[in-house]
């Protein structure tokens, strides 16, 4: 069902009706497992543990392009199991918006809510018609109080989350638009992969944003992202496959993300 927020965004409110325990549906409840002993969350825990916490969610599904009402967050805590989510700010009075994460399976949404009760000014989108995991809000704060070994792996999440919000903090300020765009493209693309034998580097989560997605990740417009993108295509930098984005000339990339750290280093030999 939809609702209208004060700022005239239609927001999505989550279905109340409590879906039969997780243990209920064998196959569901091993498919959750396999991926949440891949998420850097709760990789590691002991079989039990995680069968104990599971055994607490109840199954979820949003469509493809719903916003969701932020209070559903400060009720239940979220995990992905099928999809993707973009997490971002708008300014109500301009439109203008900016995506903090992009978020996959094994992802939790809206962390900070496991710590504090204070409701955050986010929009949640489904990028891809997701399927979900949910516990009430409480008892996974009582993880943190309770299990330790939830608490190593907690905290170098959040951790990790906190330091890509300092990388957007600090590409939104120090750097252009193009450097913005390679450097977001760079942290993206597949770890570990061995490319093909054409030398074509895959990309995970923003592989088959559009410019206007992708723009609201560097801070810019659709027109600019465009731009950029098609230069990098003509340069053969980059390749659009069954739209989806892959990088051919990864060391290219690399210079035009290091092209303002070499502006400033010339500044610094010419002063």
């Amino acid at each position: 069902m939809e609702s209208m927020h004060n700022d005239g965004c239609f927001f999505y409110i989550a279905n109340r009706r409590e879906i039969p325990a997780m243990k209920r549906d064998p196959v569901y409840f091993n498919q959750c497992k396999e991926v949440l002993s891949r998420s850097p969350l709760f990789a590691g825990l002991a079989e039990s543990l995680l069968d104990d916490m599971l055994s607490l969610f109840r199954r979820d599904t949003w469509r493809r392009g719903v916003h969701l009402d932020p209070d559903i967050f400060q009720e239940r805590f979220f995990l992905l199991i099928e999809g993707r989510l973009e997490v971002m700010r708008i300014n109500p009075q301009t439109g203008r918006s900016i995506t903090l994460y992009i978020l996959g399976p094994g992802d939790g949404i809206d962390m900070v809510t496991l710590l504090n009760t204070k409701p955050h000014e986010m929009i949640s989108m489904a990028l891809d018609d997701v399927a979900l995991i949910s516990v009430p809000i409480g008892a996974a704060r009582d993880w943190i109080d309770r299990h330790p070994e939830f608490n190593r792996n907690f905290l170098p999440y959040l951790g990790e989350q906190m330091r890509q919000m300092e990388d957007l903090v600090s590409d939104l300020v120090l750097h252009d638009t193009m450097t913005r765009l390679a450097r977001l493209i760079l942290r993206h693309i597949v770890p570990h992969h061995p490319h093909s034998d054409d030398g074509i580097y895959r990309l995970k989560l923003i592989h088959d944003l559009h410019d206007e997605g992708l723009a609201r990740m560097v801070g810019s417009v659709r027109q600019v992202v465009n731009r950029h993108l098609q230069h990098w295509r003509r340069q053969g930098i980059l390749h659009k496959q069954k739209f989806q984005i892959e990088v051919a000339d990864l060391e290219s990339l690399q210079a035009c993300a290091d092209e303002a750290k070499h502006y400033v280093e010339q500044r610094r030999k010419t002063t």
